[in-house]
């Protein structure tokens, strides 16, 4: 609310005037005005106080329009229909609707742009949190734009949060729910480790995309710790797509890359490695061992059923809104977060992985029939 002149000529006190008065944030001013966040006693009370002594008058259409909360939360994710994205926004639902707020799930399909915009029409509806899902792409202006955004909806009385994507850095008023990327990727290649599979195909992921980074940062981790050399050609970036996984693996069994265990980037990814294998007459897990990352119902579904790294997903849907909106019956003391909530991983063993045999590397079928074991060389990659 901007200052005007009454009809005596004096200027009208603002919030920005509460404020400073009281010592606070104008964000904690427009809490108190709308009661849409609970607000500490002894701080609710000082910002009464100034208002009353500078005789701030709310309007109550600009109220109406502007400042009031919609009772709603947002979630902004790439895809719906994937089960990452998916299980995630249950749990947003799920906790949105256990305070009484409607739930409104946008998807971007990977278009930063479009993400910007829907942070735009979440503030203009006045939600009390926007949860952007999923990981961010390295651009300077993309992040810049973002934590524009993340101090409007502070100045608003709402908040932005991150789920499973990096900080956008100490000036942004963000709160943060992560998970562990990285030391997923890490247990998952040194369980491969264990098991004596040193040529390890990293399969799937963009590569400008953070989780991407974050996963491949652990699998790179490990295999220096075990004392394995990386093989750049056994880092095979792309999609988080089942197609994804099905035609690239088919193309390098095609090319006789040598490799005895794939990790897929996620579980989708990995249903398409196993397609391929399938349809190459490599075995898993006889021949070649494979895992995954999520854990999401495919994995189970699969048969072998999948090795693959649990993250959890809807806790994390259900924390985000907690951080943004305390639910109204516990801790009435509290203002909403500004911070990281960092949620552990840990593997999910199944089928798909034994300890490597005879074999020290796949080969395509040929047209006479499956692939037949190579010799063991007399050293390791």
């Amino acid at each position: 609310m901007r200052g005007t002149s009454g009809t005596d000529g004096q200027r009208r006190a603002t919030v920005t005037d509460v404020a400073k008065l009281a010592g606070v944030s104008t964000a904690t001013v427009s809490r108190v005005l709308n009661r849409n966040y609970p607000v500490a006693g002894e701080t609710r009370t000082r910002v009464e106080a100034a208002m009353e002594q500078l005789g701030y008058v709310v309007n109550a259409h600009a109220r109406a329009l502007a400042g009031a909360s919609g009772r709603t939360v947002g979630i902004i994710v790439h895809d719906v229909i994937d089960p990452f994205y998916a299980y995630i926004a249950r749990g947003v639902e799920q906790q949105a609707a256990q305070g009484g707020r409607l739930c409104l799930v946008c998807s971007t399909h990977g278009d930063p742009k479009r993400e910007l915009a829907y942070i735009d029409l979440m503030h203009e509806r006045r939600a009390d949190a926007v949860i952007v899902v999923g990981g961010a792409v390295a651009d300077r202006t993309y992040t810049s734009e973002l934590t524009r955004r993340a101090a409007q909806l502070d100045a608003g009385g709402s908040k932005l949060v991150l789920c499973g994507r990096p900080s956008l850095g100490g000036r942004a008023p963000t709160a943060s729910v992560e998970y562990d990327n990285e030391g997923g990727a890490f247990a998952i290649t040194d369980h491969l480790l264990t098991q004596g599979h040193e040529r390890i195909l990293y399969l799937g992921g963009p590569p400008n995309l953070s989780t991407t980074r974050d996963r491949l940062a652990g699998h790179r981790r490990a295999l220096e710790l075990r004392g394995v050399t990386p093989d750049p050609r056994l880092e095979q970036p792309g999609a988080f797509s089942r197609a994804f996984g099905w035609r690239r693996l088919t193309e390098l069994l095609k090319e006789k890359l040598e490799f005895t265990a794939v990790f897929a980037a996620n579980d989708i990814v990995a249903a398409g490695a196993l397609q391929a294998l399938e349809e190459a007459g490599v075995r898993v897990p006889q021949d070649v061992s494979l895992v995954g990352y999520d854990d999401v119902p495919v994995a189970q579904e699969l048969r072998p059923r999948l090795t693959t790294v649990h993250v959890p997903l809807e806790e994390m849907g259900r924390q985000a809104v907690r951080l943004a909106v305390p639910p109204e019956d516990e801790d009435d003391w509290r203002e909403p977060m500004t911070g990281t909530l960092r949620l552990g991983t840990h593997i999910v063993v199944r089928d798909s992985v034994a300890p490597r045999g005879v074999r020290d590397s796949v080969a395509p079928r040929s047209a006479r029939g499956p692939a037949v074991p190579r010799a063991r060389k007399g050293r390791r990659a």
